[in-house]
Formats: C-alpha cells, structure tokens, sequence
C-alpha cells in the first residue's frame, strides 16, 4: 500500500509543513494509521511531536484561521483542534510510569521509540512521519503491520506489566477484537488483505485473566464507554463472549453471570440462557443501530435466574421473567451507572412486553389484544417487534418457522387495526383537563381510573377511537 496516497487531505501536509517551519518532528499516530491499511474511514486524527504539542495545535490553528476551534487541556499536556468536521488531537511525545493503586501515569517528556512504547497494543503502535523531508514514511517498531496481516492483537511490551499498569487496557483487548469482526467486509471486497477477526494473542489473553481483579481500580464511567462501543459493533456476541472467557464479565457486568450455565433435572435441560442473550443481541444488531434496543436484546431474560423452576409435566418454567425483569432495570442501570432517564425507562419498557407478540400472534387471539398490544407498546411497537423476532434462537427449522409465520401474521393484523383505529399513536380521547372542568372532579387518582375506562372501552371494541363516542361512553359507565 503507498501510504502517501492514503494521507490526500491537505492537513496531513499543512501540519508536517507548519513542523517543519517549527524544527519539529511530527507524526500521525494511533488507531488513525491502523485504519489506514484496514481502509477503515476516520475523521479523528491523532499527532505526536517530539517537543510539545500545544504548541504545535496552536500554530496550527492559527494557520486554519477564524474556523479553527482550539481547546488546551495543559494538565495532560494535549489540545485539540476543531475544523472542517475533523478532529485533531496534538500531544508531545512522552513516556509513562504507573503506581499500584491508580491507573493515572506520571508522565515525563520522551522520544517517539518511547511514546510508542505506551501504546496498549502493537497495531496501535505505528506511526506515519508528516514531515517534508520523510512524508509517507511508516515506523513500526512494534511489527504492527506483521499482527495486522495475521489478526493479531498484542502488547508492545510484558502484557503483565502493560494490564497492572493500566487495567482498561484488557477491556479494549475485548473491545477492539470485537469492533475488528467484520466478516461482511470479506464479501464485499475479495482482495481485502487482512483477516476479518482478530484474536487476542495467546499469552495477552493469559495475562487478561491473571490481572482480571485489576479491574476494580477502573471507574464505571470507562468501563461504560468500552462497553458501549461494543455494543455498538456488528458482532457484539464478540465481545460478551470474551469478556467471559477472560474472567472480565463479573468486573464488568455482573448481574449477567447468573444466566449463564444450564441446570439438568430428569434428563431435561433448558438452554443456556447467557449464550442464548448475546445472539439475541446479534440478532437485534444485524437489524438496528439503535443502542438502546441492544442493552433491551441484552436484559430481556435477565430474570429467568430469579423465576427459574421446574415442573416434572412442564419441565423448565420461567413464569413472569418479564415482568419481574421490567423491574429489575433501574436497580441494573443505577448500580452500572446507566443513564437513569428515558432510555432506562425504554429498556424496561421492552424487557416487560418483549413475550407479548409471540402471545398475540398466536391463533385466535382476538382484535382485542392486538390493540391492547399497540396501545402499551405505543411508537416502540416496531422495536418490541424486532426484539420478539431476534429472540427465535431456536435450532429446530420448524419452530422457527412456526414462530416467524405467527409474527407474520400479527404484523398483518396490526396494521389492520392501525389502519382501523389509529392506535399506534395512542392518545386518550379525552384528557384529565376536560374531565376535571365537566365532571367538577378534583386533580387525583379519579382521573385516572376514568380515563382507564375510555381506554378499555376502545381497546375492547366497544366504542371507536372518537372523542364524542368516549365522552358519552363515560357518562354512562362512570
């Protein structure tokens, strides 16, 4: 690969030329360079100089003019600037030392050999010099490019030392092997030269395991942000699946190690329940880039530990895991430090109806549920349905299809009654103020059951979604 052809924005030139004028060494560095050679697009571009870098972003800045956004963080020694919706990040070369106890460096001025030393992994770890005089030239001290063609992912230096100095480090280990599963690019480019997956290599994931309790010096805030870029990778199965294979998953995700594991009774088992989560939530990320409905996929069995029985006639139950689950997810959320706002309430919402269509859409359920079923799930209703379909990880072909015919056939359904009554966007008729002013009732919980009545009223087909056909309902059944 020519790396100059790769470097065609004009930046690249202008920060090595400005280096230049400055005496200075600079270099891109960092996931920038990797994705060059993986042909993976970026607009975050990262640059080290030997000298410092907030100098450097200022001159740089300057030279962009009045567009260029700079922002100075002198505590670590980095700035960054803003323009033309690129991001770029300046920091001076530097080498690091670790205490025990924190995974905040004492950090000291150093060479380019000793910033690349730093770095968490070997395909992190090269560098493309900006300068005239050397454009386009590649360092790889590392062999970053070797692990690269092999789908390797591994520590510059003793992995030992790499994860008890800083132990997030084994989360992006996770992290990048699951963001590097990119199967669909294989097909879509049969000349592409690298690997579609990455594994961790052998004696770095050895150490991930020896340094797991490391991870209780690392705030929930980081841990969050690692597991959220896998959440949002094509394959997150990847990731939750290495994150218990490394002894990571009780440091970070706690409440999901009593699914895993199957119980046998009379020569029956059930399914694996945490292995059965993760292709759900592949399932759901094959369909949707919504996050939020992921985390759902990801919660929606996580009372069956809790409700798990078994009947010698029924075998394995797990009565109301749903519901049960439903209130499970903000105790979840605040303890993970999840946002305790609409999207936890989201979550919840779908991990309490996610068994309600597959009950729908079974023969001879009446018009009734169908409404009832739009009016709870309201504007999520095609999200409850892309969980309720991603949630068949069934291996018998017939059930599958079964279950997927039922689907079928409840889609077909809904969007008759929707058509009919209007109800995925569903709004009572009439409201709390109305029923105050006319009836003379007083703000409190009378308003809600009267309100409850027009809703069952429609629901059940007794009147149409109408704001006279409810009002003279409730007079007469107040």
């Amino acid at each position: 690969m020519n790396i100059k052809e790769q470097l065609k924005d004009p930046i690249f030139k202008t920060i090595g030329e400005i280096a230049d004028g400055m005496g200075r060494e600079v270099y891109a560095v960092g996931g920038f360079v990797r994705d060059i050679f993986l042909r993976r697009p970026s607009k975050d571009y990262d640059f080290v100089t030997v000298g410092s870098g907030i100098e450097l972003a200022k001159k740089v800045a300057e030279h962009l003019g009045k567009n260029a956004h700079l922002s100075v963080f002198p505590n670590y020694g980095t700035a960054q600037v803003k323009s033309r919706g690129l991001e770029l990040e300046f920091v001076g070369a530097r080498k690091e030392s670790y205490s025990r106890n924190s995974r905040n460096p004492i950090v000291e001025d150093g060479t380019l050999e000793d910033d690349m030393r730093r770095r968490d992994f070997t395909i992190n770890a090269m560098a493309v010099c900006l300068n005239s005089d050397r454009f386009g030239e590649l360092i790889d001290p590392f062999n970053g490019l070797d692990d690269l063609k092999a789908g390797i992912i591994r520590t510059p230096l003793d992995p030992d030392i790499t994860f008890s100095d800083d132990p997030l480090r084994m989360l992006r280990a996770i992290r990048f092997s699951t963001q590097l599963f990119r199967p669909e690019i294989t097909e879509k480019n049969p000349d592409y030269p690298f690997p579609f997956s990455f594994k961790i290599f052998p004696a770095t994931f050895d150490a991930i395991r020896k340094n797991s309790s490391r991870m209780e010096i690392i705030t929930r805030e980081r841990i969050n942000d690692e597991l959220a870029k896998i959440m949002r990778s094509s394959h997150p199965s990847v990731g939750w699946r290495l994150l218990d294979m490394t002894g990571l998953l009780p440091w970070v995700f706690p409440s999901l190690i009593p699914l895993k594991g199957v119980e046998m009774k009379e020569g029956k088992g059930h399914k694996d329940n945490f292995y059965h989560t993760i292709q759900v939530v592949d399932n759901v990320a094959a369909r949707s880039d919504n996050e939020w409905l992921r985390w759902a996929a990801l919660l929606h069995d996580i009372a069956k530990p809790k409700t798990k029985k078994y009947d010698s006639k029924l075998g394995w139950t797990f009565h109301n895991h749903n519901f049960i689950g439903e209130k499970m997810i903000p105790r979840i959320f605040r303890e993970m430090k999840l946002p305790l706002n609409d999207k936890m309430k989201y979550v919840a919402k779908l991990v309490g109806l996610h068994m309600r269509p597959q009950a729908v859409g079974e023969e001879g359920v009446s018009d009734s549920a169908v409404r009832r079923l739009l009016s709870d799930a309201g504007n999520d209703i095609e999200d409850l349905m892309m969980l309720a379909e991603s949630d068949i990880t069934s291996k018998q072909p017939q059930k599958v299809m079964r279950q997927l015919e039922g689907f079928k056939k409840l889609r077909e359904r809904m969007k008759d009654v929707i058509d009919a009554d209007n109800l995925r966007n569903w709004k009572n008729p009439i409201d709390g103020n109305e029923i105050m002013e006319r009836l003379g009732i007083a703000p409190g919980p009378e308003i809600s059951r009267l309100k409850n009545i027009i809703k069952e009223a429609i629901i059940e087909g007794e009147i149409p979604y109408d704001h006279d056909a409810a009002w003279e309902y409730l007079i007469n059944h107040r």
